[in-house]
């Protein structure tokens, strides 16, 4: 008998090129940078994370790691920030002594609050009903049923139950410069967050042409 002809849906192939994350920036003054574009990519390409951008029509700019040192004070940790509703995301990827990776499961989840901020900037319950939503989407979308085949995987971390103090974000960030917080004050993102915002999008276009000089080579 023929063999039958495998099916491609070309309608999911485009939206996943178009819903998606378009660069992945691993710090490269951080200790093994490929490593953390290997945890960045593998968010890019969960099963779960590709169904639920695909469902909200979500394309995100730049997808990043943070410095856990400009992200920790004596009171908190930050896991995670959305500047400019998708502009660019930020994950705390490593622990705090740089030694290690934070569990999978763990980050895939900051992602799917991060996820949040592409619609609403406040934690609202329009922003906390979307949340929960995206949560049910990855994991019933993830084929390897909501990740319980990492025991064997790279960035497996068992002992990453979440910290006291930790807490995804200040909400989002809007016009690129400034974070909207628990304060009554604008704190300039440069001040308080790292990187800022032209930096990450200066080396965001630098990895774009890197990647397109090695396509043409």
């Amino acid at each position: 008998p023929a063999t039958p002809t495998r099916h491609r849906d070309w309608k999911k192939t485009q939206d996943e090129a178009t819903y998606t994350f378009s660069t992945l920036l691993p710090l490269s003054y951080l200790p093994n940078p490929q490593k953390s574009h290997r945890f960045l990519a593998r968010l890019r390409d969960d099963a779960g994370i590709k169904a639920s951008m695909r469902k909200h029509k979500f394309s995100v700019g730049v997808l990043t790691e943070m410095d856990p040192a400009a992200h920790t004070t004596h009171s908190s940790r930050t896991l995670g920030l959305n500047r400019n509703q998708g502009e660019v995301i930020e994950l705390r990827l490593r622990t705090d002594a740089y030694d290690g990776y934070r569990d999978y499961k763990t980050i895939r989840k900051t992602l799917c609050h991060e996820l949040a901020h592409n619609v609403y900037g406040e934690h609202d319950r329009d922003f906390w009903d979307l949340t929960t939503r995206i949560e049910r989407e990855v994991e019933e979308n993830d084929w390897r049923a909501g990740g319980h085949a990492l025991t064997d995987q790279e960035f497996y971390n068992p002992e990453d139950g979440g910290v006291d103090g930790e807490h995804m974000d200040d909400g989002g960030w809007t016009g690129g410069e400034f974070v909207l917080g628990g304060s009554n004050s604008a704190v300039p993102a440069s001040d308080k967050h790292g990187p800022g915002r032209r930096e990450l999008m200066a080396q965001a276009a630098e990895e774009r042409m890197k990647r397109q000089r090695d396509t043409n080579k």
